[in-house]
């Protein structure tokens, strides 16, 4: 245990040092487009959207957009070092050597939470810049913010293990990704959308992290707590099991 503990250790570090070496790359363009949204939608169109939920527009779709940086980074930052380590062959040493299938998983998926963590911080800092921010339940908060980071950090693994060319990186995250975290209730709440919608809407994971986190930050949520806990516990715990399918039988790394 001790020798998959150290083997732990060093991939993390490994993985966090990448992300902050490149931090040009990593945390300030998510910084800087949350700022354009925030310019956009917040002050321009916001001013005549009015309040939302009894809060400032601005205020409302703080908590969903550094929550959809938080999804997009952490998944991004470990399919593209998982599948570089893939196409370049340094993997390999990962899997000859005496390491436990699940410290590569948590290895990896460490530096998606770090990175994903790193941008919410900076998003919020630049959030803080158009509206007021404050933290309603901030266990809540942290816990949520954590959990997201985790599940899309193993999604963002899955990826990287299935795909066969940079082609294949790129699908989820425009075709995919993209739409869910438009549509998961970071600009609106669902409660103004027709009913048949406001059902689909349900279908859709990030809504209900965005709502957690929401709820964390302001108070408001569309969606009980606890069953959106449930949600986003119920995709880690099952998100990490295929992973971790994945990584014995050899799928995609083993050829």
């Amino acid at each position: 245990m001790a020798t998959q503990l150290v083997a732990l250790r060093t991939l993390v570090r490994k993985e966090c040092n990448r992300v902050f070496r490149i931090w040009l790359q990593t945390i300030l363009p998510p910084a800087m487009t949350t700022g354009l949204y925030f310019l956009i939608f917040g002050n321009l169109i916001g001013r005549r959207i009015g309040q939302m939920d009894g809060l400032d527009y601005a205020q409302y779709i703080a908590p969903g957009l550094i929550m959809m940086q938080v999804v997009t980074n952490s998944y991004g930052n470990v399919v593209s070092s998982f599948f570089s380590a893939k196409m370049q062959r340094h993997l390999e040493e990962m899997l000859v050597a005496p390491m436990a299938d699940w410290a590569i998983i948590l290895g990896h998926a460490a530096g998606g939470m770090v990175r994903g963590l790193a941008v919410a911080v900076a998003v919020t800092v630049v959030a803080m810049l158009f509206t007021h921010i404050y933290v309603t339940h901030l266990l809540v908060t942290l816990s949520v913010v954590a959990l997201t980071a985790f599940v899309f950090s193993l999604g963002g693994l899955i990826n990287a293990i299935l795909a066969k060319n940079f082609d294949d990186v790129s699908i989820i995250p425009s075709f995919i990704l993209a739409p869910l975290s438009y549509l998961g209730g970071v600009f609106y709440s669902i409660s103004i959308l027709p009913e048949f919608a406001q059902h689909l809407s349900r279908i859709n994971p990030i809504l209900y992290m965005v709502n957690a986190f929401r709820y964390g930050m302001l108070g408001v949520s569309d969606i009980d707590i606890a069953f959106a806990y449930g949600i986003i516990l119920a995709f880690a715990g099952g998100l990490f099991a295929i992973c971790l399918v994945l990584i014995r039988r050899g799928t995609g790394i083993r050829s």
